[in-house]
């Protein structure tokens, strides 16, 4: 593990966020209120609350602004991304050990709204990949057809798709095709 549980958590979460505008099906998952509530029990937010039209506007606001940092050329400049986002929400760090999972850090308050939650433990998670010095493993899948992102949180740095059994094996099995035509020539 490189990260805590809870750093990991929100980084799976911010990925899936800005996954949901670039499904596999070309479709948008976040196309209403049962979208962004789907996020929501797919990651177990804990103290959240009945969903506006507001929420998943922000929820979208928030998206297309964590994309930002995953194509972010350089450290400054994902910085600069990162602190817009966490610098806009009133962060209230406190420890909890709900659901089973030891203590932990939440950077949102009690029943705060679901932008809170996402721009600060998300905003949060990405800030520590970048201070610990990762911001590599922040992603897009290399699949030519794919815009989909993804942390690689692998100890030798290796992964390259979104899913392995998707991008990845549909790349493994073009380029073994392409090996046997040009083995046969």
């Amino acid at each position: 593990m490189i990260f805590t549980h809870d750093t990991e958590h929100a980084l799976a979460v911010v990925v899936d966020l800005i996954n949901t505008g670039a499904a596999a099906s070309g479709a948008e998952e976040l196309d209403g209120l049962s979208g962004l509530r789907a996020l929501v029990d797919r990651h177990s937010f804990s103290d959240v609350g009945e969903l506006t039209a507001d929420d998943l506007t922000q929820a979208l606001d928030l998206r297309s602004r964590f994309h930002a940092v995953f194509r972010a050329p350089d450290v400054p400049s994902a910085v600069r991304l990162i602190n817009e986002v966490v610098g806009e929400v009133r962060t209230t760090p406190h420890l909890t050990d709900h659901d089973g999972y030891d203590w932990h850090v939440h950077f949102f308050a009690p029943g705060a709204p679901i932008r809170e939650h996402l721009a600060a433990d998300c905003g949060m998670a990405l800030a520590y990949v970048v201070a610990s010095g990762e911001l590599d493993r922040l992603r897009t899948c290399e699949a030519p057809d794919c815009s989909r992102v993804l942390v690689d949180l692998s100890r030798n740095r290796c992964r390259r798709y979104c899913d392995s059994r998707t991008c990845g094996n549909r790349m493994h099995v073009a380029a073994y095709r392409a090996r046997r035509r040009e083995a046969a020539h």
